[in-house]
């Protein structure tokens, strides 16, 4: 499977080490084998899980780097948010684990904290953490709208990266609270520039803004990053109560 593994990461232009060639190929036999039990993705192929969930997930350092971006550097040193010390991020709706376990792995100097509402899920990440040796890497069960209530988690994370998790609107009402100033959403998504049009009441009603969309394609598919930063404090009536960002979004 390094072959394979290589071979399709050569394509996009990514280049692993061996000890992170190593811990993918080892996820990738994880990952396959407990989806069989568990329903983490409805892709079951090897070839497929590599280039629509591994490859994807890390994508997003092709476009951005955490640890060595010039990203409102001074504003990230004026608010205290350590731009190339500890940094925190939030995968928000992990899912079956991405981009939470793919970035950890190419990241061990990141801690990364993935948030769902699925327990099953959460028991087969926590899994792939210990097997894989991830200390970076941890979860918690909540639901967004709860968790962003919390004071330890309100405007507590630098980044939170979300994949295909909810209508853009909907998806800043659940991440943006728990963003501190000057944090930065990074959402993963289809290419829909109407999508992205409908957010802007959501954008201005949670003092945050558009700073960059990067294009790219997954086999053969039209996908957005789409990087969202938090200017100011969040109003405390959001995020609402749960359900109703899904069922009511702002726009």
């Amino acid at each position: 499977m390094k072959e394979l593994i290589t071979e399709i990461c050569n394509r996009y232009n990514i280049e692993l080490s061996s000890e992170e060639l190593q811990q993918f190929e080892k996820f990738l036999e994880i990952f396959i084998e407990t989806n069989t039990s568990i329903n983490l993705s409805a892709i079951r192929e090897a070839k497929e899980i590599i280039e629509k969930h591994f490859i994807d997930s890390i994508m997003l350092d092709v476009f951005f780097s955490f640890t060595n971006s010039s990203y409102k550097e001074t504003d990230l040193e004026v608010e205290g948010i350590p731009s190339k010390n500890h940094i925190k991020i939030a995968d928000m709706g992990t899912g079956g684990g991405f981009p939470l376990i793919p970035l950890a792995i190419i990241h061990p100097e990141i801690e990364f904290i993935g948030i769902d509402s699925v327990g099953k899920k959460l028991s087969a990440i926590n899994t792939f953490i210990d097997t894989l040796g991830l200390s970076n890497a941890s979860t918690l069960q909540w639901r967004a709208e709860e968790i962003a209530r919390l004071p330890e988690h309100r405007e507590h994370y630098d980044y939170i990266t979300s994949r295909a998790t909810a209508f853009l609107p909907t998806l800043l009402e659940y991440t943006i609270p728990l963003l501190k100033v000057w944090g930065m959403l990074i959402a993963y998504k289809l290419d829909d520039p109407e999508e992205l049009k409908s957010a802007k009441k959501a954008l201005s009603r949670l003092s945050a803004k558009i700073y960059k969309v990067k294009n790219y394609q997954i086999w053969g598919q039209k996908r957005v990053l789409i990087f969202i930063e938090k200017l100011h404090p969040t109003l405390k009536m959001y995020p609402r109560k749960v359900g109703i960002p899904l069922k009511s979004p702002i726009k």
